[in-house]
């Protein structure tokens, strides 16, 4: 191969390292109030005991 496909190829794939690198760098964590987590379990527990009750009348 010539050496300007592998210059190319050296580029194209340090290109998408350092994005990949950048992506991980510039993300971040959401910070959730306590109350609002606590909200947020309570309705994911009524969900899953919704989802046993139908299941149960379905069988």
């Amino acid at each position: 191969m010539p050496w300007y496909i592998w210059l190319l190829i050296a580029l194209v794939l340090g290109s998408i390292l350092g994005s990949l690198l950048m992506l991980r760098s510039t993300a971040n964590k959401m910070p959730i109030d306590a109350d609002k987590l606590e909200i947020m379990r309570k309705r994911n527990a009524e969900l899953e005991a919704q989802e046993r009750a139908k299941e149960k009348a379905d069988k």
